[in-house]
């Protein structure tokens, strides 16, 4: 039998379905998806067999204008991730057409090494006409030479198995890298760490964009099969704190229920769940908050 095995970057603005095209790829939820932009912020890996060939997703954070420390550092990472790979693969959202972010990425790949594979996946077809969708195919095929464009809906899965088989043909010949009923090779205690955010995220948008992070600060199997987790939130300000605890702390509890439930779906057995909420003003500006959400806190000079 011969097998594949390689890396497949998924590349995009902020938004533009990675995370959703991820987890249907995989077929688990192993990045979160919210309406938020940026909440990916470490390159996530989802594996999925198809054939006999593994694919190994690299959630790339969204590429934006960075103006931040961590901006820079989630940008770094997102190009370090794409250069790193077997194939890239370039979303654009059918009903935004080339903004000036998808201009910014394509000059960004053509700085890429020569001869990379590089794809073009238009999603979100449902949203727009037949007409407009072959206009936006031709103007973004003529700025790039990719190699295969393809029309999906991530969130509804149409064209995303021809996606899928395609990238799994283009793969090198090479032994699995993964076991193969391995979904993600992120540490349990940061995918944890990364459901609570997502929950977070979803509850508090209006009121706290980016400035806060998770941390799964201890995880103990128990005799009877559950999980005890504990989890830090930090944020940057005391208003910011009262803003997560909510009135007589309900805010928390219940962004602590729904993290909990989710991960005894993931997990398959029973958490228990502990969050405390931290002010830690500078976290933005620690190198150690970075390597946990797997980051380089030196991309973000």
């Amino acid at each position: 039998m011969t097998t594949r095995a390689g890396f497949v970057a998924l590349i995009g603005e902020p938004n533009a379905g990675k995370s959703t095209l991820t987890n249907r790829m995989v077929g688990a939820k192993v990045s979160i998806v919210t309406h938020k932009v940026q909440t990916t912020r470490a390159r996530i890996r989802g594996v999925a067999m198809e054939g006999d060939s593994q694919l190994v997703f690299v959630d790339t954070p969204g590429l934006f204008k960075p103006r931040r420390r961590l901006d820079r550092a989630m940008v770094a990472a997102a190009w370090g991730g794409a250069a790193d790979a077997d194939i890239i693969v370039l979303l654009v959202e059918a009903h935004r057409g080339i903004t000036e972010g998808v201009e910014r990425i394509l000059e960004g790949l053509a700085d890429l090494p020569k001869g990379r594979t590089v794809a073009l996946a238009i999603n979100k077809i449902d949203r727009v006409e037949a007409k407009v969708l072959l206009k936006l195919t031709e103007d973004l095929n003529e700025r790039y030479a990719f190699a295969k464009t393809f029309m999906i809906s991530a969130e509804k899965g149409h064209g995303v198995k021809d996606l899928r088989q395609w990238l799994a043909g283009e793969l090198p010949e090479s032994p699995w890298l993964y076991p193969e009923d391995q979904i993600a090779d992120l540490p349990m205690r940061m995918i944890a760490a990364e459901m609570t955010r997502e929950k977070l995220t979803l509850r508090l948008h209006q009121e706290l964009p980016y400035q806060l992070t998770v941390e799964t600060e201890n995880w103990e199997e128990r005799p009877d099969g559950s999980a005890r987790i504990d989890q830090m939130i930090y944020v940057m300000r005391d208003g910011h704190k009262g803003i997560v605890l909510g009135r007589k702390g309900e805010t928390v509890k219940a962004i602590g229920q729904a993290a909990r439930a989710e991960l005894e779906e993931f997990l398959g057995r029973k958490v228990h769940l502990f969050l405390q909420v931290k002010v830690r003003e500078n976290w933005l500006e620690e190198a150690e908050r970075y390597s946990e959400m797997g980051l380089d806190f030196k991309d973000g000079n």
